[in-house]
């Protein structure tokens, strides 16, 4: 009878684990040099590049900066991501690997805080949009922003239209020469359907008014209150996202370790390989 020849399988890296990472980081790593590039040319054009100490100057939040750290962010990802795939690197690979376990649980760590400590985080949200109403003029994106949520919360400060005293502009102080004093900015009105041209001086002395009359012409509710009535009416929507992000990260982190376990399985074997050609010599 015949002997049997046992065929042994040597250790190999699994081709469809590496240019599936390898093309899934390619994408972020463009996306992020893409969000890189808008936020550094948004500072470029406000004079930020040439003058860096007028990012402390602003008293609220520098929208551009969620371009620049969230595109710095993805670019490291993945250029890690991408280069440890395609070079078989498995320094960059478990850098990658770690990078993303570190946001996982930063994530998760921010999603407990604000379920347990609720009151508090609606503070600091209330403190957080107020420091930004100071700040509403002294930059561009930033007003932009606050109209954006204004018009898409309908709401009006954080806790209502008196938040508006806090700015330069809009409080009602006597000694206040600005033609807004007592108002609020446009975002705050009441939109009329029919109304072609946007009136931007709607928010003109509407606080003077009393409450009631407020009602007709601008929100009068706060966005606190706004965003986290959003959030309930839209909590299976934002829940899905989150778990959807969640298990992308998981995902991509147990292909990378995968992929680093086929590596030094095949660097093991090619050091076994090379020990026994030394016996035989």
């Amino acid at each position: 009878m015949p002997g049997k020849h046992q065929h042994f399988q040597e250790p190999g890296v699994g081709c469809c684990g590496k240019y599936f990472l390898f093309g899934f980081n390619i994408v972020f790593w463009v996306l992020g040099a893409l969000f890189l590039a808008i936020g550094l040319w948004a500072w470029g054009e406000k004079g930020v590049l040439s003058n860096i100490s007028a990012l402390t100057d602003l008293g609220g939040l520098d929208p551009v900066w969620l371009f620049v750290v969230v595109g710095g962010i993805m670019s490291v990802l993945g250029f890690a991501g991408c280069i440890g795939a395609l070079r078989e690197n498995t320094f960059l690979l478990k850098f990658f690997s770690v990078f993303l376990g570190l946001i996982f649980f930063l994530e998760l760590a921010t999603g407990i805080l604000v379920f347990v400590f609720k009151d508090w985080i609606r503070d600091q949200l209330n403190l957080f949009i107020n420091n930004n109403v100071k700040a509403y003029r002294d930059d561009i994106d930033l007003q932009n922003l606050i109209d954006f949520a204004q018009e898409y919360w309908s709401c009006c400060g954080a806790r209502g239209p008196n938040d508006w005293n806090l700015n330069i502009y809009f409080n009602c102080t006597d000694l206040n020469p600005s033609r807004e004093r007592c108002g609020v900015p446009f975002s705050c009105c009441v939109r009329d359907p029919a109304e072609d041209v946007l009136n931007t001086q709607c928010g003109y002395d509407v606080r003077l008014k009393l409450e009631l009359e407020q009602q007709g012409s601008i929100h009068t509710k706060g966005c606190v209150g706004q965003f986290e009535k959003w959030l309930q009416d839209n909590l299976i929507i934002v829940a899905g996202v989150f778990v959807g992000i969640a298990l992308l990260q998981i995902f991509g982190i147990c292909l990378a370790q995968n992929l680093v376990s086929d590596i030094q399985a095949v660097k093991a074997n090619w050091i076994k390989h090379d020990d026994g050609c030394k016996l035989l010599k």
